[in-house]
């Protein structure tokens, strides 16, 4: 009999077992074990809650779900959007894992959940509670989905039975502590220090904010092109720590001549000092610098229309619409609304180039972000920022370290998958490489609309073919025949190939656009798994999710 189905016998006998019987138990294993676990004191059943929007919310759920069990302990996982909510009244431990999303919003998949906490007035005073709330620090309202979360069930009743813990994008760590927080809350005595979590140590690295003057900004693009990709080289005069695959987090300014035009509707004085709740500033500087006024939530939308008396219908709206649209001409109620508007969210970007290279510079591959609403164009705030910007013009920057893209071993083969400015990593990949004269073989898959128009740092991979340390080389021209070509078509193209690589032990990366690119290209690799292997979808998945097991696999999607 294997280990697993001895602990399932032990645990379905255990949850059948009366509370005497379980304290003759317990009194059993502490006179004839070195481990003093008092089973009566665990509960024999918890629900483990996630919401999640990049899947790390349910991996979290699962890996409690199996300590769990180890510890004699029956989890149920559930996603948030399959939920029944009619149960919260039979719930007696749960536990919720969740992430949140752009301005402090919860996943799409926990929204339902998350509105009727946050509005029901049903009491649930027999939950025991404590939440994980997943985040990352580089945005202003970092975790505020779990805050919610956690206040929420305060509001109904529920027995908070640890404070609210928050990990950040390296999550590990914080996790694996909470877990064992809430075992050793869930025990009386002392844990088995078999099954007691080890805890990392690590210290929260300071994070040094650099200055990087433009050396250098050119459009990657053809003039014919409709699209605009800048390449931009920002040089600092200290040593940039970063490692290829790191990424560049910058906060954007707001356009100045939004600026201008909302003082100038408003009839505001652009020098008065305004004190905000965390910031304080000249008018001028707060909508340039520091304040959000583009595209703003339908959360935020509420709170102005409340404050200042107009009914905004939209879900979505920038500033300077709502103010011409809506006819906001005073400055007291632009002031009103200042008060209101969350910070700028910092914007990422995979870092173009590598240290090893030149540690005194940091290349960025930005696309210039362009769409219409109501017929009036718009452009995404940080590319716009970043692709109007002049050369010997000085930017801020952090590095935000990524250390689950990172190169492997110099001996090791990888494969990349790059399409449109998802090439940026990869660009650095290549090039730390060839300087450091690596051993394994590197395979690209680049894609993008025209061959004549959009085909980025095409020069350089030239070269690095030329020279032997791009090994191999596909690309797929989305605009140039009559069907849309892709980069998912040129692997299953490679199929035979591309599966070979992977059974020599190659590592796979891909990105770039989450939705569709991601998805169609793990789509792609796994109908080629299935082929070239001969086995079905449901065993392709099972060995592409061992590869990301051994970090093998390993993705960068946005």
């Amino acid at each position: 009999m294997n280990r697993t189905t001895r602990e399932d016998l032990i645990i379905a006998f255990l949850s059948a077992l009366s509370s005497e019987e379980l304290k003759f138990c317990d009194n059993w294993i502490v006179k004839n074990s070195k481990n003093e676990v008092k089973l009566s004191s665990i509960p024999k059943k918890i629900t483990i809650l996630y919401g999640t929007e990049t899947g790390n919310a349910k991996k979290i759920a699962n890996d409690f779900a199996l300590l769990s069990k180890k510890k004699g302990i029956l989890a149920k996982v559930v996603g948030t959007d399959t939920y029944k909510l009619t149960d919260l009244s039979k719930e007696e431990y749960l536990f919720v894992i969740i992430s949140t999303q752009g301005e402090g919003e919860p996943p799409i998949s926990a929204k339902k959940f998350y509105e009727y906490l946050g509005t029901t007035t049903d009491q649930f005073p027999k939950i025991k509670y404590a939440v994980l709330g997943l985040g990352d620090t580089s945005y202003p309202l970092y975790c505020q989905t779990g805050i919610d979360i956690d206040t929420y069930f305060e509001k109904t009743g529920a027995q908070r039975i640890l404070p609210l813990s928050k990990a950040d994008v390296d999550y590990k760590s914080v996790s694996l502590e909470w877990m064992e927080s809430v075992f050793q809350k869930l025990s009386t005595e002392k844990l088995s220090e078999t099954l007691v979590i080890k805890k990392e140590e690590s210290e929260k690295e300071k994070i040094t904010t650099y200055s990087g003057k433009v050396k250098t900004s050119v459009n990657l693009n053809d003039n014919r092109s409709e699209k605009k990709t800048f390449h931009i080289e920002l040089e600092s005069q200290i040593p940039i720590q970063y490692k290829s695959g790191d990424i560049a987090v910058i906060l954007p300014h707001n356009d100045h001549q939004v600026v201008q035009e909302l003082i100038s509707l408003t009839n505001s004085n652009a020098e008065k000092t305004l004190l905000l709740s965390k910031k304080s500033g000249t008018l001028r500087e707060l909508l340039t610098s520091y304040l959000s006024i583009t595209y703003l939530s339908e959360n935020t939308l509420k709170k102005i229309a409340d404050t200042i008396s107009i009914p905004i219908k939209e879900k979505r709206l920038d500033l300077l619409d709502l103010v011409e649209k809506y006819e906001v001409r005073s400055s007291e109620k632009l002031e009103a609304i200042l008060k209101i508007l969350n910070p700028i969210s910092p914007r990422q970007y995979s870092i173009a180039s590598s240290s090893m290279v030149n540690e005194e510079e940091l290349h960025l591959t930005v696309a210039l972000d362009t769409f219409k609403v109501e017929g009036k164009q718009k452009f995404g705030l940080c590319s716009r920022y970043l692709c109007e910007v002049r050369e010997g013009e000085e930017l801020s920057f952090t590095i935000k370290k990524n250390p689950h893209f990172y190169l492997p071993d110099s001996a090791k083969d990888i494969i990349m998958i790059g399409p449109g400015t998802g090439i940026a990593p990869f660009r650095a990949f290549v090039a730390e490489r060839s300087v450091t004269q690596a051993e394994g073989k590197n395979w690209l898959f680049f894609g993008d609309r025209k061959f004549t128009e959009n085909f980025l740092y095409q020069t350089e991979w030239q070269e690095h073919f030329a020279m032997g340390t791009l090994n191999k080389i596909n690309l797929a021209w989305s605009r140039d025949g009559k069907e849309k070509y892709y980069v998912q078509d040129e692997i299953r193209k490679e199929g035979k190939e591309f599966l070979q690589w992977l059974e020599n032990g190659a590592y796979l990366y891909v990105c770039g656009a989450k939705d569709p690119m991601s998805i169609d290209v793990e789509k792609a690799i796994l109908e080629v798994i299935s082929t070239h292997k001969k086995v079905s979808l449901k065993k392709a998945k099972v060995y592409l999710e061992k590869l990301e097991e051994e970090h093998r696999y390993l993705k960068d999607v946005y």
